[in-house]
């Protein structure tokens, strides 16, 4: 079976809960690709009529809001040794040099740390436990994570969707290689956090440097 057709048996309510389910699982700040999925999903939309793009949005969004309130819950009431356990377990994502770097964005941003973390893969994953472990008041976490949510679900799914029209002649003949494509896009942003990651890190060790040779 052609890639294509078997693309047309795939349920719509099956790609929905998937995106939904993932995007609210890494919001609740499980290391998973919301955005990889999403991506993949609003190409998927833009090639079959069954997938209503609306839809998909609404369940992304519904998905990330959700995801960062409950995330935002954990951390309020875990704190500080919350975070200490979950980089034992993921270190790659919560290891010191990734807590490091967001925190620096909480410290200087606040509220549209929370916003504009939502537009950045790694970013996304901290956004709602770091605010509830640094108890940022509910309401302002509350309406930066609808903006942030709306905006990066609804605003992403519109994108894909559209550029997926405009080029649906040539996914519908390299579907597989569109699904590549928005795979390599999620791998990109997150190396480019990763990289952002070491450079916080290496500043906070300068930054601490001064201070250890004080104590000596």
């Amino acid at each position: 079976m052609h890639i294509q057709e078997w693309l047309e048996t795939v349920p719509a309510v099956s790609v929905y809960l998937l995106v939904g389910v993932v995007i609210g699982l890494e919001s609740l700040g499980i290391p998973l690709p919301g955005e990889i999925v999403l991506v993949s999903s609003a190409i998927l939309a833009a090639t079959q009529d069954h997938i209503d793009p609306f839809v998909l949005g609404a369940c992304a969004s519904v998905g990330a809001i959700v995801g960062d309130s409950i995330g935002y819950l954990i951390g309020r009431k875990g704190g500080q040794p919350l975070l200490l356990w979950a980089g034992r377990k993921f270190p790659k994502h919560f290891g010191p040099d990734q807590v490091a770097m967001a925190e620096a964005k909480f410290d200087k941003w606040g509220m549209w740390a929370v916003f504009f973390g939502r537009f950045v893969a790694l970013l996304r994953i901290f956004a709602g436990p770091l605010a509830g472990v640094l108890k940022m008041a509910y309401w302002k976490f509350l309406i930066a994570n609808v903006l942030g949510g709306i905006i990066w679900a609804g605003g992403t799914t519109a994108l894909i969707y559209y550029v997926g029209i405009v080029a649906e002649p040539w996914l519908k003949r390299f579907s597989s290689y569109g699904l590549v494509a928005a795979v390599l896009f999620g791998v990109g942003s997150f190396m480019v956090m990763k990289r952002r990651a070491k450079k916080a890190a290496a500043a906070r060790e300068a930054a601490e440097a001064p201070v250890a040779a004080t104590v000596d």
